[in-house]
């Protein structure tokens, strides 16, 4: 019987989607990515803009003519939205056959294996309540028997206790929960085993690992996810490990000392800053001001020399003003980050900030949005050129998408090279090339000048 799963949303939702099809590949599953060959529909939705949320239900009511044609199809929306909305999502799609949330995600193959037994007489199924088991019992993985594995993700936490005002996460993903230490590092063992190379750490504040949801940031010296990346610095086979995404307080000076000892860590690091304005932060809800987020900053910066960033940012937040916008312009360019995930805010339903008026034009927001893009572009170039010249380690990914006669890969700052194939290279090889040239999203080796350029 063969699946299709369509994911909406975040890298955690993209882990939950491989760890669910992992599961249902050991029952007997098969995952296809045709809708029209699937007898079982999941869509596994995000709640976090209003947009994912729009674009998963209009995506859903679509597959009525599906079931309209073949009865005995199974949809079911999984995730955020499912959480958020529970019930209320049988009277908005009423040819769908169960909900399930975020707390439950484990119990999906048992779920699916009881509609598939008693069809015709389970019509309707939801399971939005939270367990503990859904961290530990989410570890399995699904990859291309075809095709070597380089990359793997782990999720390490689950759930937030920050609270920020404009956030839907706390709400459908519970509390803040660790897995266990030693069953994050056999994962790992595991992937590494298959020949995965580098390793991406997930959890809403994944640096927050191992403190039981202890809200106030640890002492300087204490950071159990210090201790975690040092053991999977440890797992023979692992060439690099990523993590995302760490509120920026809990960067201990434990945690930064272990980033600059430990080469397998990558210098490139998310850190969300959402705004540069102080004013805005504390409506916000976020535990730091400007100054103590850019000396977060110069700490990891004076210990990694060479480290980059990206961030998260929030555009026209009620009452933000053309002096908060440009603190956080100016905030920006301090760091000088290399990427950035922008966004115009939209209310969330349940949130503090839902609360008071969206106060700020859309076409202020749209301005906004536009002249960050343009800033970070800038920037990123520049960066970029600075680097031709220099030689470079990659991680070999294999064939590029877009032009298969090109290999990519990734440079330890999360930069991409396209490279001409090197004859003994293979996918999770290191390889270190001279950059030839670059623009604001890519470099390039000197070996692929006489390649066709169509990347």
């Amino acid at each position: 019987m063969n699946f299709y799963i369509k994911t909406y949303g975040c890298q955690m939702n993209e882990r939950d989607s491989e760890a669910l099809s992992g599961m249902l590949a050991a029952r007997g599953w098969t995952r296809t990515e045709r809708e029209d060959d699937a007898r079982l529909l999941i869509f596994n939705t995000c709640s976090v803009r209003d947009q994912a949320e729009r674009k998963a239900l209009g995506k859903i009511m679509h597959m009525k003519k599906l079931k309209r044609r073949n009865e005995d199809i199974i949809i079911g929306v999984i995730g955020c939205m499912a959480q958020r909305m529970g019930d209320e999502l049988f009277t908005e799609l009423p040819h769908i056959d169960f909900v399930l949330g975020t707390g439950q995600l484990h119990e999906l193959p048992d779920l699916v294996a009881q509609l598939v037994e008693e069809r015709g007489v389970v019509h309707r199924a939801m399971l939005t309540g939270y367990s503990d088991d859904v961290l530990s019992g989410m570890s399995a993985h699904c990859f291309d028997e075809n095709t070597p594995p380089v990359f793997g993700s782990v999720a390490i936490t689950r759930g937030c206790n920050r609270f920020c005002s404009y956030c839907i996460v706390p709400y459908v993903r519970g509390r803040e929960i660790s897995r266990p230490a030693d069953d994050v590092i056999a994962e790992i063992g595991q992937l590494a085993a298959r020949g995965v190379r580098e390793i991406l750490l997930l959890g809403q504040n994944v640096a927050a690992f191992g403190l039981n949801g202890v809200l106030t940031p640890p002492p300087e010296d204490v950071s159990p996810f210090a201790e975690l990346l040092e053991r999977a610095a440890g797992v023979e086979g692992i060439a690099r490990i990523r993590f995302t995404s760490p509120y920026p307080t809990y960067f201990s000076q434990r945690l930064i000392d272990t980033i600059a000892a430990e080469p397998k860590i990558c210098r490139a690091i998310h850190l969300p800053v959402q705004s540069g304005s102080d004013r805005i932060l504390k409506a916000m809800n976020r535990q730091y001001t400007a100054v103590s987020y850019l000396e977060i900053v110069n700490r990891l910066k004076r210990a990694v020399p060479g480290i980059c960033f990206s961030t998260d940012v929030i555009v026209g937040f009620p009452g933000e003003t053309e002096e908060d916008f440009a603190a956080t312009r100016a905030l920006m360019e301090e760091v000088g980050f290399d990427n950035a995930f922008i966004f115009k805010y939209s209310p969330r339903r349940g949130t503090v900030s839902a609360k008071h008026e969206d106060s700020v034009a859309m076409e202020d927001k749209e301005r906004r949005n536009q002249l960050l893009l343009d800033d970070l572009a800038a920037r990123s170039l520049r960066h970029n050129l600075a680097l031709i010249g220099r030689r470079v380690e990659v991680l070999a990914e294999g064939p590029s998408a877009r032009n298969p006669q090109r290999w990519c890969g990734k440079t330890s700052t999360a930069k991409t090279v396209f490279f001409a194939p090197i004859p003994g290279v293979n996918p999770g090889d290191m390889v270190t090339l001279e950059i030839a040239r670059a623009t604001h999203m890519s470099l390039f080796a000197g070996n692929i000048s006489d390649l066709p350029d169509n990347e």
